[in-house]
């Protein structure tokens, strides 16, 4: 969603820290670039008058003069008041003292509440709560249905004592004042912990939706009342917060599409605007795509610094801790990587989500935005496609699967034979890596292929002096000499003596002596002892 505004950042930046010294035209030309670029953003003017004039002021001082770096000093002060103007600090749900805790969500009809009430539930549930979901949206149509339907996949049961209304001509009947009350008493009786009520939304602002929502409130006395907005209508989103604000008087927001392309002013304006805090981001149509909104780690994303946390809590959810230590193991102890292990590993990197998010939170990959859009998500159902194709056999040694296999293996799933041949050649370029790396042990980070022993890498040095380069004899282009290079390599790894070549110019090999030979315990014709004065 940030797209373009942290492109236009990342480039104002850049050009930045090719100088040495800012003056006082410099920062103002920064600061009027960064205007340009949240006012395209769809940020509300009064947010971007705000937070021009507390860069400003900021990078004028002496927080700036002073500083070793004068332009990460300045990036150091926008990343600041981006956090700033996004809240501050991540907030969660609030539990009340005594059970159930009520959640109700509020919002315009179209922003999501339904998913993002099942999404919640589902979150909730994962953490050891037992959520109850309430249908108080009588007013559209089959909203009842949509929300059983999400509580199904999420796995939490729905109070919906009324069906609502079917169609777009039928006249709503049920009270939802009395349906969230009553599904308050539900939850206290069966001993859920946590209630949320969908409520129903308008096309627009109106005096019914509002005078609706603010009987809901004064009836069930919610502990949160979470204002649900979709991140991509732009400028309108400050206009109907600040009304949802004034006639209902929400806790915290909620966005959502934060995976759309729109130019997300939204996010940047909603919490400087109202003074509530942003507490989830939907981020997908998946129940998975549900996080807590951290201003901290969305500032970093919108200047490309990426956002590691995420991606390592992620990553936590979705790898098995069991598998994770029977993979360390098996690398510790010299066993090779296989396709098999392979496999597992993709499956688990699926559950995290989107390949495309995932790369997206590494720092920097903002000057890799064309390769990240040109990125087919379904390369990783190819390969995994392809190593189901494979017999245990060929999963364990891959150097079986000669001409025929790899044609077959296509075949079964259904790639070119090509595509085989590329993922056997990558594969076996990781495999070589995971070796070095458990031959690199010892004291430091193991040697990786082409780095050399750097320090603390695990390599000891002589003291008190030099070591010279070792100089690495290349490889032969003739393929029975190197052949031979690599049968002479192998013998010298085993300490036995390397194979004589064949035709050398004595009809023997040139290599040292064996242990046998230079003791004297060889065996020799008679009478040539006394030749050689044995």
């Amino acid at each position: 969603m940030f797209t373009s505004l942290s492109d236009r950042l990342t480039s104002t930046f850049k050009n930045l820290r090719t100088k040495g010294r800012l003056s006082e035209a410099d920062i103002d030309a920064t600061i009027r670039e960064i205007r340009r670029a949240l006012l395209d953003a769809d940020v509300a003017v009064a947010v971007v008058r705000e937070f021009a004039a507390n860069v400003r002021e900021r990078a004028l001082g002496a927080e700036v003069s002073g500083a070793l770096n004068p332009a990460e000093q300045v990036v150091k002060i926008v990343n600041a008041e981006l956090v700033a103007i996004l809240g501050g600090e991540a907030r969660t749900v609030r539990f009340a003292k005594n059970p159930p805790t009520v959640i109700m969500l509020a919002g315009l009809q179209g922003a999501g509440k339904t998913t993002l009430a099942g999404k919640l539930a589902h979150d909730l549930r994962s953490k050891g709560h037992t959520p109850l979901l309430v249908a108080a949206d009588l007013q559209r149509p089959n909203a009842v249905n949509q929300l059983s339907v999400v509580a199904e996949r999420a796995g939490v049961p729905v109070f919906a004592p009324h069906p609502g209304v079917a169609g777009e001509d039928e006249v709503p009947t049920g009270d939802p004042v009395a349906v969230a009350r009553d599904g308050v008493d539900t939850a206290r009786s069966r001993e859920h912990d946590v209630v949320i009520i969908d409520t129903a939304g308008r096309l627009g602002v109106d005096a019914e939706l509002m005078q609706q929502a603010a009987d809901i409130r004064d009836a069930v006395t919610p502990d949160e009342v979470l204002f649900v907005i979709d991140a991509m209508i732009g400028q309108d989103a400050v206009l109907t917060a600040q009304a949802f604000l004034d006639g209902v008087d929400f806790t915290g927001v909620v966005l959502t599409k934060l995976d759309g392309d729109a130019r997300g002013g939204a996010a940047l304006s909603v919490a400087k605007v109202t003074g509530r805090p942003i507490m989830f981001a939907s981020t997908g149509e998946k129940l998975t795509d549900f996080e807590v909104f951290h201003p901290d780690r969305m500032a970093s994303r919108i200047l490309d610094m990426g956002d590691v946390l995420t991606l390592i809590e992620q990553a936590e959810r979705a790898f098995d801790a069991d598998e994770a230590e029977k993979m360390a193991a098996k690398v510790a102890s010299g066993q090779d990587f296989t396709l098999a292990d392979f496999l597992v590993q993709m499956q688990q990197m699926k559950k995290m989500g989107s390949m495309k998010k995932m790369l997206g939170m590494l720092p920097g990959m903002g000057q890799m935005r064309e390769a990240l859009d040109n990125f087919d998500e379904r390369e990783v159902d190819r390969i995994e496609a392809i190593i189901r194709s494979m017999t245990p056999g060929e999963r364990e040694n891959p150097r079986i699967i000669n001409g025929s296999r790899r044609a077959r293996i296509a075949k079964g799933s259904g790639v070119r034979t090509s595509d085989v041949n590329q993922l056997l050649e990558r594969f076996s370029g990781a495999q070589k890596m995971m070796r070095q790396m458990n031959k690199g042990g010892g004291g430091g980070m193991p040697a990786m292929p082409g780095m050399g022993n750097l320090p603390g890498m695990g390599g000891k040095k002589a003291k008190g002096r030099t070591q010279a380069p070792v100089r690495k004899k290349g490889k032969s282009g003739n393929p029975a000499k190197r052949a031979e290079q690599e049968r002479a390599a192998a013998a010298r790894a085993a300490g036995e003596r390397p194979p004589s070549a064949p035709g050398s110019a004595f009809g023997g090999g040139l290599g040292s002596p064996t242990k046998a030979e230079a003791s004297g315990d060889v065996e020799l014709p008679p009478g040539l002892d006394k030749l050689l004065g044995r």
